[in-house]
């Protein structure tokens, strides 16, 4: 990952960490909690692709993992966010900017039911019986629920930022190498078209003096 992807990744990671552990996890909603860590996993995976967006889910799900008051398994949300975040690079649009908003919407509600699946999942090998106490059904209900009314207000700002940020390295358009390539450019065009004219001109003063030369 470049340099200005990793900058952008660490920032939003930290500051949706930081929002999700004093605000969010302290509203007592019913089921599930919104997950900003999740929207910031999945602005960025449909942003950079499915190898930034497993990058980027493992870093979120780790430090997550680590950061009081964590209380399962370190790597366990690692895991979950590493392949959410990959299975969401993979519906990234071709032109790099989603069409409508139903796209990056219903991405939003397949990670919720997919993080929440595999959370429990990971959860039952491990022996943490949690998911089984509160209910499957309601977890999955309220998880999709509140991250489909938190992504209007997180998603498209990700989106724009990361694409804000995005330089494109092959186009050569930014930048003091791009400056060289387009001088080099230039002063070669400019080399070939004044070779061609010169030889042009010699080309034509030899075939006068051969036509003279001829009728003499």
């Amino acid at each position: 990952m470049r340099l200005n992807r990793v900058l952008l990744s660490a920032v939003l990671i930290v500051v949706a960490l930081v929002v999700q552990v004093s605000v969010l996890a302290r509203l007592q909603l019913p089921g599930a909690v919104p997950d900003l860590l999740l929207m910031v996993v999945l602005g960025l995976a449909l942003t950079y692709g499915h190898t930034g967006g497993a990058l980027v889910g493992f870093a979120a799900g780790l430090l997550a993992d680590l950061a009081p008051p964590a209380d399962h398994a370190v790597g366990r949300y690692a895991l979950v966010l590493c392949v959410v975040g990959y299975l969401a690079g993979l519906a990234k649009p071709e032109s790099g900017q989603p069409r409508t908003a139903a796209g990056p919407m219903l991405v939003v509600a397949a990670a919720a039911l997919a993080s929440t699946l595999l959370y429990a999942g990971v959860g039952a090998l491990v022996g943490d019986t949690a998911a089984r106490q509160v209910g499957l059904a309601k977890l999955l209900f309220t998880a999709t629920l509140y991250d489909l009314l938190l992504a209007p207000f997180t998603v498209p700002w990700i989106l724009a930022l990361a694409r804000k940020l995005e330089h494109d390295p092959v186009s050569g358009d930014t930048g003091p190498s791009g400056d060289l390539y387009r001088g080099l450019g230039t002063g070669i065009s400019g080399f070939g078209r004044a070779r061609g004219g010169l030889l042009g001109r010699v080309g034509s003063q030899r075939g006068g003096f051969l036509g003279r030369s001829a009728k003499r």
